[in-house]
């Protein structure tokens, strides 16, 4: 009976080694295939990346443009605030006979838009990971087509905050799904140009926005601001036609365990061509591989998990990242033409300095992918920091000067538009590149809506702050905001000197090893990774090793 249960115990065990075998013989061969796959997007040249990924590169723009619209959406809401006929409407009169929006409302209606988008975002970070890319992507489009009806039929300013609120949950989807989307679609090579290219969609669209708006801005009746909100139409039924065909990201498919599925789209997102090494299904195991990777590393895919071990370090960085582009001064940008109204321009002039600011932010975008390529992403981050700093430092000394100078005034202007340049050419754009990469595979919906919900936030300060800072019947500081800025930004410049790492060049996998091993931030970029060519040899010694003491185990089970 003892013999027979101690022959029982055994068989149990045997089969459960049985079982350890053959998983690590399938991990053995994935982590051999996702070596190759590693392997081949190192040695993938841009170029080449174009020839092999150019339908990914075309369903990343698609996607993208949703960013366009956000943008022209955003710099309605606060540059709006310049138009006479919306300060009539809206406003209250002030002694000198002008109307002006109270700082209050200023402050309210930026504000409502980044409220709709905190709740906005965090129910992205369900849905996306339930539902895909492309599904939420679709409900969220469908949303701002109703909702739109609520700004243009607007009769009184407390329904436009309540409309921009509403407006701001789907708006909250498009802030990080376009990110996402394109950081999971394309190769390393390519990574960093599709997920900055975000960068440009938001300039492109505050370059429309104040085009139409400086055609409005003149006229006296209710038109100069239903026009701009009616043509918010124009976007969101060209663009769910186009998302209902474009494919899903293989990633979360991976991530879903539908791994065929995964492949189906991969080859949907290629074009194969032969002077290209490619093989779809060792880049499924790539994938695969860091996924189980980051499943073994991490507890689960929660937004609590965001929190735990190195995705604390992960979730901070993609945070601060976001967070300096609302500290660094870039809020002057979004109240550009009422900041340069209050700086002593006229309405006219002051449109046209905004529409030459958007303008140098696209030339920005397009330096920056030229920069991004010699210096990588940290250099760029930082070093654009420090030259903000001094821009603002500018700024505010020419704001000491009296009202009247009408050099110091335009002296003003031309700073904002380098500023603008500068900002466009470094955090704007770079900002979207690290918060993608920075988060593992499992947890980066949730990561970059954490890192976006904390720029929310930061922004909701600002926005409450800004016009205060420029509002001639509040504090009526002017150019001398810039001050404030000053110090915000220097403040996240000695961040990025010791936190923030440079993911230039590294697969998802790379990075998750990088950040287990806990490498400082400084040597991100100096570090050499040990090859996962190198990894699948060790495991298959270890297969071999337990595929020994199963034949082992065995011999002992039959002889009792």
């Amino acid at each position: 009976m003892a013999s027979s249960r101690r022959s029982s115990i055994v068989h149990v065990d045997t089969e459960q080694v049985r079982r350890m075998s053959m998983t690590n013989a399938d991990i053995a061969q994935l982590t051999e295939d996702a070596a190759k796959a590693t392997q081949a997007e190192h040695q993938m040249t841009l170029w080449e990346g174009l020839k092999l990924y150019p339908k990914a590169v075309g369903w990343s723009v698609l996607l993208s443009a949703a960013i366009i619209m956000e943008g022209f959406d955003i710099v309605l809401i606060a540059n709006l605030l310049a138009v006479p006929a919306f300060k009539r409407a809206f406003g209250e009169q002030l002694p000198d006979g002008s109307y002006e929006v109270t700082a209050a409302w200023q402050s309210g209606l930026t504000n409502g838009a980044y409220v709709g988008e905190v709740l906005g975002l965090m129910l992205n970070g369900w849905i996306a990971e339930r539902y895909g890319f492309k599904k939420t992507m679709i409900g969220a489009l469908s949303m701002v087509t109703c909702l739109i009806f609520i700004v243009f039929f607007v009769q009184s300013i407390e329904q436009l905050l309540v409309g921009l609120i509403l407006l701001g949950i789907p708006w909250g989807v498009f802030q990080t799904l376009t990110t996402t989307y394109a950081a999971e679609v394309c190769p390393v090579s390519l990574r960093a140009y599709l997920t900055t290219y975000v960068n440009l969609c938001w300039v492109i669209g505050q370059f429309l926005a104040s085009g139409v708006l400086k055609g409005v801005s003149m006229r006296g009746d209710e038109w100069a601001y239903r026009i701009p909100y009616a043509l918010q139409w124009i976007w969101p039924v060209p663009l769910i036609i186009g998302i209902s065909l474009a494919p899903e990201s293989p990633w979360w498919l991976v991530r879903r365990g539908r791994l065929e599925d995964a492949k189906k789209m991969l080859m949907r997102l290629t074009s194969r061509n032969k002077d290209v090494n490619f093989n779809p299904d060792e880049t499924v195991a790539m994938m695969k591989h860091t996924n189980e990777m980051e499943k073994a590393a991490s507890e689960g895919a929660n937004y609590i998990d965001c929190f735990k071990r190195t995705d604390l370090r992960r979730t901070e960085i993609s945070a601060c990242v976001w967070l300096t582009q609302a500290f660094c001064g870039a809020s002057f940008m979004g109240f550009s033409t009422y900041f340069f109204e209050q700086a002593g321009l006229d309405t006219s002039n002051a449109f046209s300095m905004s529409l030459g600011q958007y303008g140098l932010g696209a030339i920005g975008v397009f330096c920056a992918w030229f920069l991004m390529g010699h210096f990588g992403r940290r250099t760029l981050y930082i070093w654009g920091q420090v030259i903000m700093c001094a821009i603002l430092l500018i700024i505010g000394f020419c704001g000491i000067a009296p009202k009247g100078n009408t050099g110091a005034q335009w002296a003003i202007g031309g700073m904002l538009l380098v500023f603008t340049f500068v900002y466009d050419s470094t955090v704007g754009p770079v900002c979207y590149s690290l918060v993608a990469e920075m988060p593992s595979t499992r947890l980066r919906q949730k990561t970059v809506v954490l890192a976006r919900n904390l720029y929310n936030i930061g922004s909701i300060i600002t926005n409450i702050l800004t016009p205060r800072m420029l509002n001639p019947g509040a504090w009526n500081w002017g150019a001398k905001s810039s001050f404030f800025f000053a110090g915000t930004c220097f403040l996240c410049l000695v961040w990025a000197y010791f936190r923030l790492p440079e993911p230039k060049g590294r697969t998802y996998g790379e990075l998750d090893i990088l950040f287990e091993q806990k490498v400082s931030a400084r040597k991100f970029s100096s570090t050499v990774v040990e090859s996962l060519h190198g990894s699948a040899m060790n495991e298959k010694a270890v297969h071999e090793k337990k595929m020994m003491d199963v034949d082992h185990l065995e011999t002992v089970a039959s002889k009792e």
